[in-house]
């Protein structure tokens, strides 16, 4: 699949502190790739670059195969985005808003503002000025923004916040479609892990500036292995029923409650092997590794927020 976007030892330097440290990104033509990373990790400053919003200190930046510099606005016209939060006239409609910026960027078909407002969920809108919109609704007509002009690649930095769940159901698929059916590149970054494990085909997670990994989706789940979570006070009992009556070795203590078994037992049967020895379960079950799981093990631990 051909590479839309390359970023090569993308560097920004704030105040005398590397925010952002080589980056290279590789997105391929028509896929989702979700950026992923704590606050402050530098996903938004990333994106700014890339938008040219934001010189970089140093490295490249390369889109439909051509180095971006100070003139590249024809390139910057097969691009949409929104990052951070979307700013409007607030006095204005929302069919006013796409207008104006249909305007500004040079593009003339009344007929994408019809079709972004659906696509969105925003019809019958006309006469209502954006001031009275919700946060969700303005986030929806961000989105609208930046596909009218039917853009090539889709930046969005944290797109669905301010949405309630049937809202972010709604928008998943709209990625999904935009993707699939019209090609479009998007690169989303987002703190719902849950919701970029559904839509993404390659994740890459930044870490205090630095990108400490580029992978598929697929990859990832391919090495997603099941296990059962056991929660007991009496973890040092079970430690015991595990090694001495199953002959279980495969099992990671995660703290003073709770095991994690990897090793091939049903859970009815260590149910029945922890209650024949006496140790009282609060909980037993079978789960398999996430995406959360796999960026917390990333992060050494921590968390997004």
């Amino acid at each position: 699949m051909t590479a839309i976007l390359r970023t090569w030892d993308l560097t920004k330097v704030f105040q005398g502190k590397e925010v952002v440290n080589s980056v290279n990104m590789n997105i391929k033509q028509g896929e989702i790739y979700g950026f992923l990373g704590p606050n402050g990790a530098g996903k938004t400053t990333v994106m700014k670059m890339i938008t040219n919003l934001v010189k970089p200190t140093a490295g490249e930046i390369e889109f439909f195969g051509e180095k971006m510099t100070a003139r590249s606005y024809e390139m910057l016209k097969r691009m949409g985005s929104i990052i951070e939060y979307p700013v409007f006239y607030d006095k204005l409609s929302a069919k006013e808003n796409l207008e104006l910026h249909g305007e500004y960027m040079g593009y003339y078909e009344p007929k994408a503002i019809k079709e972004a407002l659906e696509l969105v969920k925003l019809t019958g809108t006309d006469h209502k000025p954006v001031k009275q919109f919700s946060l969700g609704m303005k986030q929806r007509l961000g989105i609208a923004r930046a596909v009218m002009t039917k853009p090539e690649l889709l930046i969005l930095d944290e797109p669905i916040n301010g949405l309630d769940p049937l809202g972010i159901k709604e928008l998943r698929e709209v990625f999904r479609m935009l993707s699939r059916e019209y090609g479009m590149t998007l690169l989303i970054s987002s703190h719902i892990l849950g919701e970029i494990e559904q839509i993404a085909d390659t994740i890459g997670v930044i870490r205090e500036g630095v990108l400490v990994e580029e992978v598929a989706m697929d990859t990832i789940r391919s090495r997603n292995t099941q296990y059962i979570e056991l929660i007991t006070h009496e973890a040092t009992k079970a430690v015991y029923v595990l090694e001495h009556k199953l002959g279980l070795s495969n099992y990671k203590i995660l703290d003073s409650r709770t095991l994690r078994i990897y090793d091939d037992v049903s859970p009815l049967a260590l149910n029945k092997s922890m209650a024949d020895a006496g140790v009282e379960l609060e909980g037993l079950s079978k789960k398999h590794h996430s995406l959360e799981d796999y960026f917390v093990e990333l992060m050494g631990g921590d968390g997004v927020a």
